[in-house]
């Protein structure tokens, strides 16, 4: 890690570097730049958005060299957030168009998708992590080394993204076409629900490699434990013919009355 301090600060920070490093700082910088796009790496953005299906490792390697060099963890350009806010949208477009919505439904569940799933289910979770790291993963509890609510933050957004992907795009193309997976043939769910599986298990191990790779928490391995229910719950699906997909479909549709 890269000093932070200058050489005749005695150990510390000065006033100006103590300001431009605080919380509200950070996140001041971060809302700003969501009003200049032309301040946003939108191509370095995709690199990572490609990089968390075949080799997310190295995104968080980033991560850590922004620290060294910037002194935190999150991401300080917001252009990940945006594209992400984009496949969203037209992800869900496409929804109501597979469910054969209509223009006002297609806008409730987009609203609801982007306001409820994304946004607040994202904060829920990204709070319930950040205080769980920092009350019982910390090697060493000090307020110099602590989880950043804004890199648990990214996390869940490093994590969600294949989930939405795979949820979301790729699973539009098999609801009423190929194997209808929202029906009640043996093959339609059980394509549904490895789809399911698999995006749950790229958001649970996306998560555990965010985590593992800050070098002052411990025990990260147990961010791994949820794949044993999560196998437990696929193969008792497929047994009781459980279709995860069209009951995603029904709540949708539900939602929108």
């Amino acid at each position: 890690m890269l000093p932070t301090t200058s050489p005749h600060s005695n150990g510390a920070l000065g006033s100006r570097d103590a300001a431009r490093h605080t919380a509200g700082a950070k996140r001041y910088k971060y809302l700003r730049r969501l009003l200049h796009f032309r301040q946003m790496d939108f191509e370095f953005a995709l690199w990572q958005m490609l990089y968390l299906f075949t080799s997310p490792q190295r995104v968080y390697r980033n991560f850590q060299y922004r620290k060294q060099t910037k002194d935190q963890w999150a991401r300080d350009d917001p252009a990940f957030l945006v594209l992400l806010s984009v496949w969203l949208c037209v992800s869900t477009i496409g929804f109501g168009l597979v469910l054969d919505m209509g223009v006002m439904e297609t806008l409730k569940l987009l609203l609801w998708v982007v306001c409820v799933d994304c946004i607040g289910v994202g904060l829920l979770i990204s709070t319930l992590m950040w205080v769980i790291t920092n009350k019982y993963l910390l090697k060493q509890p000090s307020r110099n080394f602590d989880v950043e609510w804004g890199y648990a933050f990214d996390v869940h957004l490093n994590a969600f993204y294949p989930l939405l992907v795979i949820l979301h795009f790729l699973q539009l193309f098999f609801i009423n076409h190929v194997v209808m997976i929202k029906s009640d043939w043996f093959l339609g769910y059980f394509v549904g629900n490895t789809l399911w599986l698999i995006a749950i298990g790229y958001y649970l191990y996306i998560t555990f490699l965010g985590y593992n790779a800050l070098p002052f928490l411990k025990n990260t391995v147990v961010l791994l434990y949820p794949f044993a229910p999560l196998g437990l719950i696929y193969i008792l699906s497929i047994s009781l013919g459980w279709n995860f997909t069209r009951g995603l479909c029904w709540f949708y549709k539900y939602r929108v009355q």
